[in-house]
């Protein structure tokens, strides 16, 4: 029997306020026993609990997941499991400092549960960014697939534990996410709840930056004033590759949408100099940049300190880690060292259970976070759009990637008006593939 759930769906993960990493202030989070539970259900695993429980610190309001409830108590029965390639092209080549995508070749997933329940997952595909390539990422999803198919009944929390022994750490987190979303849209649909409310319930919108990949000025003003008339408001500039260069087509985008607000990425393009040296140019040009995204190389932690200090101190100016916070253990290190102010989650670098895991300390550390993906569809960033709203605590959203393809081939699923996402009523993530069709 498939368990309804009451009240409890809608609990919320609320925003606290941040307060200093004192080890005075390091404390049991044995009087939280929901968060508690979904802890032990899932990161005893991974041997993280007495990590989070020694560095979590009480709050006032407290912070529970609808979500965690399901990890003990839904029983997951998979009738069917498969994965095949989702292969779409994109408008134009998205090309960032460490790398070109010519097209999407990400990987699909279907679960479906012997109740009827459906739930679909993707695993995105970066080049130089994700640790799989689409051969590999089909080769373990298929291994994943075969155990959901032989494995019996086991609690949500059992089975998610189970694939994320398959699937171990960021080696193979890309498909480790697709799988992990396949199996709880696959629960959301049993209970009929979507994912944005399973999640929390914060909001059921998003608000989502759009980014401009390194191309020359002229085409990087031509897609702002395409941008501006669509009604975005933040556009993130992919720099890193040439300095010189990336100052030019940042005169050339405020020249033509002179509102915006704009984050810069640099993909780990820069050195530490580099990186002050774009600041203070942008500075006398008076502008002045929202967010500065991975600056430097993921292992350069000396440069990305120093690079984050002078940002915050002479500018003003927020630094995020993107590639440098691809585990739980770099949130660990970001925070304890006050490296930078933000970390960016991306479910492609450390799973579904991995964000919510970071999400819980980067809050406790006082950290922001920003949430954002590699090159996905609609399926994808569906779903880190519904955690992310129905969470509600990101500062920055960047899930703007099934804008820049050039198919759809995602039916339903959440709506679209200019910069923003709503995620209707639907069960689960409301969109699905016609799998015959991407075989």
């Amino acid at each position: 029997m498939v368990p309804i759930l009451g009240s409890n769906m809608s609990q919320t993960l609320r925003c606290r306020t941040p307060h200093p990493m004192d080890s005075t202030l390091m404390k049991s989070l044995s009087h939280k026993p929901k968060i508690t539970t979904f802890l032990r259900c899932y990161a005893k695993k991974s041997g993280v609990v007495s990590k989070i429980m020694a560095s979590a610190t009480p709050t006032t309001a407290p912070i529970t997941f609808g979500f965690s409830n399901l990890l003990e108590t839904f029983s997951v029965d998979v009738h069917r499991a498969e994965n095949r390639p989702l292969n779409v092209p994109l408008i134009a080549p998205f090309t960032i400092a460490s790398s070109r995508l010519e097209r999407v070749e990400n990987v699909a997933i279907r679960v479906e549960l012997i109740n009827g329940a459906v739930g679909w997952g993707e695993a995105p595909i970066l080049p130089f960014v994700t640790a799989e390539d689409q051969t590999t990422a089909m080769a373990k999803a298929f291994e994943a697939c075969a155990f959901l198919r032989r494995c019996p009944a086991l609690t949500l929390g059992s089975i998610l534990g189970e694939i994320a022994a398959i699937l171990p750490g960021h080696q193979f987190a890309s498909v480790r996410a697709g799988v992990e979303m396949a199996i709880i849209d696959a629960v959301a649909n049993s209970i009929r709840v979507p994912l944005w409310r399973l999640f929390g319930g914060a909001s059921n919108t998003i608000t989502t930056d759009i980014t401009i990949p390194i191309v020359p000025p002229a085409e990087a003003a031509e897609l702002a004033s395409k941008y501006y008339k669509e009604g975005f408001r933040t556009l993130k500039l992919k720099v890193g590759k040439n300095l010189n260069a990336d100052i030019e087509v940042l005169q050339a985008i405020r020249v033509t949408h002179p509102e915006c607000q704009f984050i810069l990425d640099a993909n780990e393009g820069y050195n530490s100099e580099e990186a002050v040296e774009v600041l203070e140019k942008l500075h006398d040009m008076g502008l002045t940049p929202v967010l500065f995204e991975q600056p430097v190389h993921r292992d350069d932690w000396d440069g990305l300190r120093y690079v984050s200090n002078i940002a915050r101190e002479r500018y003003g100016i927020s630094v995020a880690a993107d590639e440098s916070c691809r585990s739980i253990d770099d949130v660990y290190k970001i925070a304890e060292g006050n490296l930078l102010d933000v970390v960016n989650i991306k479910l492609a670098k450390v799973g579904v259970m991995g964000a919510l895991e970071i999400i819980e300390k980067a809050k406790v550390a006082g950290l922001d976070l920003m949430i954002g993906g590699m090159v996905e569809t609609r399926l994808a960033m569906g779903f880190a759009g519904q955690l992310a709203a129905g969470i509600g605590c990101f500062k920055f959203v960047d899930l703007d990637t099934p804008l820049l393809l050039a198919d759809d081939p995602v039916l339903e699923g959440y709506e679209v008006t200019g910069a923003t996402y709503k995620f209707t009523n639907a069960r689960g993530h409301g969109g699905f593939l016609h799998w015959d069709n991407i075989a």
